[in-house]
C-alpha cells in the first residue's frame, strides 16, 4: 500500500484532501538519480492555498479525467513564489522534480535531445541517441516545471505541442515515441506580459497557451506574508513583523498599479521579505536604526533611480523610523 499525504485548505472551507505518494519502480535504470531529485519539504513553507488547490486538480485528474490533458501554468510576477509552490507539491507527493528554463537561447535538441558521436573504444566514433532534458525526465516518475514559458522560441514551443495535446508524447527523429506517463505531470510558470522589464519574453503563442490551464499567483497579503515571516523567523520583534509585510504590500500594489506614470518597476519579492531584510537586520543589530539600515543596504540597491522617491514615500508613511533595540531579542 503506498503512503499518502493530506493536503488542508488553509481557509477551512474545503474537505482534506487525501493522495498516495509516488514511487520509484526500481526497473527504471536511472531509478537512483531520481531519488536525488525528490526535493525535501521546506520546514518554512507556509501554504496560503496554491498546494491545496494543486491536490484538488490531482485528485480531479484521477477520479474522473485520467489520461485527459491537465496541465497546469502559473503565471506571476517576479518574487510571488511559483516555482516554490511547485517544488513543495513534488516534495510532498515524493515525486522527482525537474525544473527546466526555456530561455530564448535554448534550442530544442537540448530539450528533446539529438544524435551524438561517441567513441566506440575501438579508435573511432559512433552515433547515438542521446535524450534532451524534458525526454530524459519524462521517462520516469516526475513533476516537470517548464519555467519561463513566454520565453521560449517558437521552434522549442512547436516541439512541444504533441507532448501537451491527447496525442501526449514526444515524437524523437529517431522514430521512437516517449509517451507521457500516468505518474508524469507538466507544469509551467511564466511572467505576466506587459510593460515590465522581463527581458526576453513575449506574448504566449494563443496554440501553445490553449494547452494549458492558466492560474493567476498573486502577491501575497499582510496577514500571509506575517505567517511566513512568523515561521522562518519566529524570535523576530513584533513590530518588525508588522512593518516588514506592510511596506511589502504597499510597493507591490504599486508595482501592480495600472498607471504607468505612478507605478514602481521592481517589487518586494519573497526572497526580500524573508530573506534578504532578516538578514539585513542581523547584520546591523546595533545599529541605531536596523531597519532603515537594511532598508538602504539589502533593498535599494534594487531599485532603479526613478523608483527611489516613491520607495522613499512608502517608507516615509509606513515606517518613517524603525523599532529601537535589538532585531531577534531571542
Amino acid at each position: 500500500m503506498p503512503d499518502t499525504v493530506t493536503f488542508e485548505d488553509p481557509a477551512g472551507l474545503g474537505k482534506p484532501i487525501e493522495l498516495e505518494t509516488a514511487t520509484i519502480p526500481k526497473d527504471i535504470p536511472d531509478a537512483h538519480i531520481r531519488r536525488d531529485h525528490i526535493p525535501e519539504p521546506d520546514p518554512y513553507y507556509v501554504d496560503i492555498g496554491m498546494l491545496y488547490r494543486l491536490a484538488m486538480l490531482e485528485q480531479t485528474r484521477k477520479t474522473r479525467f485520467e489520461g485527459i490533458p491537465l496541465h497546469l501554468a502559473l503565471r506571476g510576477h517576479m518574487g510571488t513564489g511559483k516555482d516554490h509552490d511547485l517544488e513543495q507539491f513534488a516534495a510532498l507527493t515524493r515525486l522527482p522534480y525537474y525544473r527546466i528554463p526555456l530561455t530564448g537561447e535554448v534550442r530544442d535538441i537540448t530539450l528533446i535531445g539529438s544524435v551524438k558521436l561517441h567513441g566506440d573504444g575501438k579508435g573511432g566514433t559512433e552515433s547515438r541517441w542521446e535524450d534532451g532534458d524534458i525526454t530524459r525526465a519524462i521517462r520516469g516518475p516526475a513533476l516537470v516545471n517548464l519555467s519561463e514559458l513566454n520565453a521560449a522560441g517558437a521552434e522549442t514551443l512547436f516541439a512541444l505541442h504533441g507532448l501537451l495535446d491527447r496525442h501526449q508524447a514526444l515524437e524523437l527523429p529517431t522514430g521512437e515515441m516517449v509517451r507521457l506517463r500516468d505518474d508524469v505531470r507538466v507544469f509551467g510558470t511564466f511572467n505576466p506580459t506587459d510593460l515590465r522589464d522581463y527581458a526576453g519574453t513575449q506574448t504566449l503563442n494563443k496554440a501553445f497557451a490553449d494547452r494549458w490551464i492558466i492560474w493567476e499567483k498573486e502577491f501575497p497579503s499582510e496577514d500571509e506574508l506575517q505567517m511566513m515571516l512568523l515561521r522562518r523567523h519566529p524570535d523576530m520583534r513584533k513590530e518588525l513583523v508588522e512593518m516588514i509585510p506592510k511596506l511589502a504590500v504597499e510597493i507591490n500594489e504599486s508595482f501592480i498599479a495600472g498607471d504607468a506614470t505612478t507605478r514602481v518597476e521592481t517589487p518586494m519579492s519573497l526572497r526580500t521579505v524573508l530573506d534578504r531584510l532578516p538578514a539585513g537586520l542581523d547584520m546591523y543589530a546595533e545599529a541605531e536604526d536596523p531597519l532603515r539600515s537594511a532598508w538602504e543596504e539589502f533593498v535599494l540597491p534594487h531599485i532603479d533611480a526613478f523608483d527611489r522617491d516613491h520607495y522613499d514615500t512608502v517608507w516615509a508613511a509606513v515606517v518613517r523610523k524603525g523599532p529601537a533595540g535589538l532585531p531577534f531579542p531571542g
